[in-house]
């Protein structure tokens, strides 16, 4: 019987300076040299990384109160507005808001050179950010309005919470049509101009754990530069999809709401984004170790980017109006080359996301582990699998009346 590990036992090692951790890359060569069950023995964690835009993310702000006290009904953050329906001086920075004098794409392609993610970013790099909101006065909160400056340091709390990071596995983006398109994937040129990609492959945390047999509620991370946690499956988590005979998606499937202290984070791994005729968005680094507990997970953590594919899905009439074009798949390694092949013609592969720092993601977090600093968490409670009946839902096409 296959030698079993336990959190416990792994976690014993990191505190001794023993663990044997290797990332997502580097495991591969050794599974090849050694064999699964040698190195399942042999090594205690696998460290994975990925570096990318994701909209779904935002900061919760405790601004603490003014005097006199104000229950704030707007907040805007450089310009940029924050959601202000919580209490009276907390708000919610998403990092795809824009300033309301944005022009956004009146003039098309539109620039999106600000917004929320850069405010982040700028809150994080410790720049001083100008503060307004206005109230409507009550008896407890009399105080109509705030202008001041504030920083980071200067915030009771600024809790990073993003609804939905770390797709698993997502499209490649090209164009059939005979025109440049401006999307979430970059910009897409004509006539299969090129094809963009976004995810890190073979380190791509869940990538590696397609099942998320290791990865649930409570697993500690590398979030932005500093640590912190998976609070839930992420929104449009769909795992059950179709899937290669390793497991591993061929489409979008799960994803992961990630949270931590923006405080203790580091502004390199958090950064505004302006996408030329989409929007703002920010690019967020994540770090998740695999604990290798038997060699069933680890022969999951040694994927290659040649055995990762994606599904190729046309950006100019396929993806926005839900048109199905069969385009077929490529794999990782093939969009890492810089070119694919589609219906015969060599294509230019963009990458949306970057590896060579999910490669940085990967080597500190492991440097974070075997220094022991980093302890690898058990979840305490599993993410929904591939087993899971969930239905990937749109919204209802209803008019005021009701009636279809």
């Amino acid at each position: 019987m296959a030698h079993q590990k336990t959190y416990e036992e792994i976690n014993e090692k990191i505190k001794r300076g023993e663990a044997v951790v290797v990332t997502a890359e580097e495991v591969i060569d050794i599974v090849e040299e050694q064999g699964l069950e040698k190195a399942a023995r042999e090594i205690d964690v696998v460290t994975t990384g990925t570096f990318g835009p994701m909209c779904s993310s935002g900061v919760f702000l405790n601004f603490g109160h003014s005097r006199p006290r104000i229950k704030m009904s707007k907040v805007w953050l450089n310009g940029v507005e924050a959601y202000a329906g919580i209490a009276a001086v907390d708000a919610y920075l998403g990092a795809a808001q824009l300033p309301e004098n944005d022009p956004e794409n009146k003039v098309y392609p539109g620039r999106f050179s600000y917004g929320g993610g850069h405010v982040i970013h700028d809150l994080l790099a410790g720049k001083e950010i100008r503060l307004e909101a206005i109230g409507y006065g009550t008896d407890c909160y009399p105080n109509k309005k705030v202008d001041t400056i504030i920083k980071l340091e200067d915030l009771n709390e600024a809790v990073l919470f993003n609804p939905r990071n770390a797709y698993q596995n997502y499209n490649c983006a090209i164009n059939l049509s005979d025109r440049t398109i401006y999307t979430y994937m970059g910009i897409v040129k004509p006539n299969l101009g090129n094809a963009s990609y976004s995810t890190s492959g073979q380190l791509s945390p869940l990538l590696n754990d397609p099942y998320y047999k290791t990865i649930g509620v409570g697993t500690r991370i590398f979030l932005g530069g500093g640590i912190g946690y998976v609070a839930w499956n992420g929104t449009q988590h769909h795992p059950n999809v179709l899937r290669g005979e390793n497991g591993v998606p061929k489409v979008g499937a799960g994803t992961l709401a990630v949270i931590g202290d923006l405080k203790q984070m580091d502004p390199n791994w958090l950064v505004g984004l302006s996408y030329i005729g989409y929007g703002a968005t920010m690019a967020v680094g994540i770090g998740i170790p695999i604990p290798i507990l038997d060699e069933e997970i680890l022969s999951y953590a040694a994927v290659k980017d040649e055995d990762i594919y994606c599904p190729i899905v046309d950006y100019s009439e396929g993806y926005p109006y839900g048109k199905s074009i069969d385009l077929g798949f490529a794999n990782f390694k093939e969009l890492k080359s810089g070119k694919i092949t589609i219906d015969g013609k060599q294509v230019i592969s963009t990458p949306q996301s970057s590896i060579y720092r999910a490669r940085k993601i990967a080597g500190t977090l492991k440097e974070w582990i075997k220094a022991g600093s980093f302890e690898i968490s058990k979840p305490v409670a599993p993410l929904p699998s591939a087993d899971a009946n969930i239905e990937f839902k749109s919204i209802p096409e209803r008019n005021p009346n009701g009636n279809r």
